[in-house]
């Protein structure tokens, strides 16, 4: 059995970022919190439970005083913020860069948006700890759709601005503009160039990804997908293994693998996504070569 780990699967910039802040921040030795997961990954959580980290809730952080809070990289709403100078909490900030200035892109377009009786639409997945973060600078008043069903919550006599969750499919998100842009067209109500503001926010980091996935995923006979099942990003990525490789499948670890998803003599590709760390890989890869010999 020939296995390859995707070198170019595993943690993006953001996640790399934030779990090297909280690794180093626990090791002064002072009490760490994290708001969320640090990372929608199971295994990851569990490692950095095993070394002092503790996840809080939005409710449970309105309790804390005068400790330190650590911010993953999906971002915060302004509300979060303003708790921590209320209850005297430090803040470790390891908000995504990208993140950051997709938030304050929202916050502007919605204040031009308001000022013409416009609506801040988001295509993302509502409950997302990021999309959580970029509602937030819009008072919370921005349209969140997962797809082109959704499309009936916007208000298609009124203008329209769409921005996208960093981690969402590029496919996607334009699917979902050239419908709104054939929403507007039918409705005659508003004028796609001048009432129609659609951007493109997606990562680049991450939606170049899927090009790469498709390639891999089509290289090999049998794909071992390895992500959590809350990462938004896992599941665009493997449904893109997938579409390629009928033969592909999704695992949080490898206790999870079946030993007759795969052959002798099948090559196996093992990829992730960008919240998957590398050492869950290998372990995959690791357990596969232990038991080659069991399976038929």
């Amino acid at each position: 059995m020939k296995i390859e780990i995707d070198e170019n699967s595993g943690y993006c910039f953001g996640v790399e970022f934030a779990i090297q802040m909280a690794e180093d921040e626990m090791a002064t030795g002072q009490q760490l919190y994290c708001l969320g997961d640090i990372v929608h990954n199971s295994m990851e959580v569990e490692r950095l439970y095993n070394k002092g980290l503790r996840t809080i809730t939005r409710d449970e952080l309105k309790n804390l005083k005068d400790c330190k809070v650590l911010i993953r990289a999906h971002g915060e709403p302004p509300e979060t913020y303003q708790i921590a100078i209320e209850n005297n909490i430090e803040l470790v900030d390891a908000s995504c860069p990208v993140v950051l200035k997709l938030q304050n892109r929202v916050k502007n377009a919605y204040d031009i948006a308001k000022s013409k009786d416009g609506q801040l639409v988001i295509y993302g997945k509502p409950g997302h700890a990021e999309v959580i973060g970029l509602t937030g600078q819009t008072s919370n008043e921005a349209i969140i759709i997962m797809g082109t069903e959704d499309l009936d919550k916007i208000d298609f006599s009124r203008p329209v601005t769409l921005y996208s969750q960093t981690t969402k499919s590029t496919k996607g998100f334009y699917s979902i503009k050239a419908e709104i842009e054939s929403r507007i067209e039918k409705e005659g109500l508003l004028s796609v160039t001048d009432d129609f503001n659609a951007n493109d926010s997606i990562c680049r980091q991450v939606s170049n990804r899927e090009p790469h996935m498709e390639k891999f995923s089509q290289k090999h006979d049998v794909i071992i997908f390895v992500a959590g099942r809350k990462s938004s990003n896992g599941k665009a990525l493997y449904n893109v293994c997938l579409s390629n490789n009928p033969r592909s499948y999704f695992v949080e670890s490898e206790k999870e693998i079946d030993l007759t998803w795969v052959q002798h003599n099948d090559s196996v590709g093992i990829c992730g996504a960008t919240s998957t760390p590398t050492w869950l890989m290998e372990q995959v890869a690791d357990f596969l070569q232990e038991n080659e010999p069991v399976v038929s």
